[in-house]
């Protein structure tokens, strides 16, 4: 049976405020179009639904059995449209964040603590995923922003950028396993060491094999992990010399040193990126400024 939703809408109203004059008025239409639509629906259900006098009306059975079924099917539908309203302010809503483990560690938890006690309300939702694959998901839509390290090789096309941080990488060692403190290597010696690394899916991978190209030199590293705190934890044992990013290694470390280059490696950033061709939520907005 195919019923106009907006005739559901009218005896909801009327079913609910059991006067025609006071439904009128909620739903901003004349006296007269509320009764005629209840006059159609009574006709399309082949039902009486309300029983009138001058002043009230009355539910029949069937209108009353009507009702139990129209009135969460409307707060249902006043339900979604709040959620989709609050979506797009800082009262409710989802935010979507793509970032990697190491970036939301180390970077992203103060953050993430200072916006969820500012607007609890909003739903956080964090995409883990190296910095390469969280374009994916900012390009298909199921994130608002992403926080990558840059240069990134996914980063291109309608993706806006902007920096928000600025570090090293570094080759960090244990002072147990190898003799190496206060040493200057070249990147040639270094690859005579077991070097541990990322995997060929993080920007940190391209990075530093970028680097050892430029000097025509191969790389082939002992170990590649997708994790920056199990590389820190295996050359805290002395499995090898691992490349990381500065920020992970904590200060006065007494276990570990930073390995001293004859090159001087360029630095990174970190930058969050969104999408220019979607709409961005308020919430998205402000903890991209926050940043």
């Amino acid at each position: 049976m195919d019923i106009n939703y907006e005739l559901y809408k009218v005896f909801y109203h009327v079913a609910a405020t059991l006067s025609f004059s006071e439904a009128s008025k909620q739903l901003y239409i004349s006296q007269s179009a509320v009764s005629q639509s209840i006059k159609v629906l009574e006709k399309k259900l082949n039902q009486p639904l309300f029983i009138r006098s001058t002043k009230k009306v009355q539910l029949t059975p069937e209108g009353e059995i009507l009702l139990k079924h129209i009135e969460p099917a409307m707060n249902l539908i006043k339900k979604g449209e709040n959620q989709l309203l609050e979506a797009h302010s800082l009262n409710g809503g989802q935010l979507r964040i793509g970032a990697s483990d190491t970036i939301c560690r180390y970077y992203l938890v103060p953050y993430l603590n200072r916006f969820h006690k500012e607007f609890p309300g909003i739903h956080i939702k964090v995409i883990n995923q190296t910095s390469i694959e969280c374009t994916r998901f900012l390009d298909n839509g199921q994130a608002d922003f992403i926080v990558t390290n840059y240069p990134n090789s996914s980063l291109a096309g309608s993706l806006n950028t902007r920096v928000i941080n600025e570090f090293h990488d570094v080759f960090v060692a244990s002072r147990s396993a190898f003799d190496l403190e206060g040493k200057r290597l070249s990147l040639e010696e270094l690859l005579s060491y077991p070097i541990m690394m990322l995997d060929r899916k993080s920007t940190t991978s391209e990075f530093l094999h970028q680097i050892f190209q430029k000097s025509q030199l191969d790389l082939v590293p002992e170990i590649e992990l997708s994790s920056n705190d199990l590389l820190i934890d295996l050359a805290r044992i002395g499995l090898g010399i691992a490349f990381v990013p500065d920020f992970c290694i904590p200060a006065n470390d007494k276990d570990l040193f930073i390995l001293k280059l004859a090159e001087e490696l360029p630095s990174r950033q970190m930058v969050v990126a969104f999408n220019e061709n979607l709409p961005i939520s308020q919430a998205a907005q402000h903890f991209m400024d926050m940043l």
